[in-house]
């Protein structure tokens, strides 16, 4: 079953996620800041985190770093979901790697298609680098 993290200082918007998620076969985890959210990251291993970038405590870009520079947690995804989605934020996303953006307000029904396309993202990635161990390992022995 997949498994997502929703890191959001509001309330309504956690219940959005949750009943849109759970109704589409998805394990639904919640946390109310940045700091509680990593935290429940590292303990939980979500597949897939959905993140506000404007909390209290951590801030969603500190809450994604810290993610991704753990090697615990370097391969969940992390899915934006925020008000401001500029051209300097996208950039910076890019740049940290393993990142999309929602806009707020979002449409619910577009969360359970995103999160699944990003698992499938990673299903490929891993298995394209599994395939080209595999291909530099003949080539060693030829």
């Amino acid at each position: 079953m997949t498994r997502v993290l929703v890191i959001d200082d509001e309330a309504p918007i956690r219940l959005l996620c949750r009943v849109n998620l759970e109704a589409d076969g998805m394990e639904v985890l919640e946390a109310t800041d940045g700091a509680d959210g990593l935290q429940r990251a590292r303990e939980e291993q979500p597949d897939v985190v959905l993140l506000d970038l404007m909390m209290p405590r951590l801030n969603g870009w500190e809450v994604a770093e810290q993610l991704l520079a753990d090697e615990r947690t370097s391969d969940i995804a992390i899915v934006f979901l925020t008000a401001r989605v500029e051209v300097l934020d996208r950039a910076r996303g890019l740049e940290i790697g393993r990142v999309a953006f929602v806009p707020k307000p979002f449409s619910p029904f577009e969360l359970a298609p995103l999160v699944r396309e990003l698992i499938a993202q990673d299903e490929r990635d891993d298995l394209r680098a599994e395939k080209l161990a595999r291909l530099r390992a003949l080539a060693d022995v030829g």
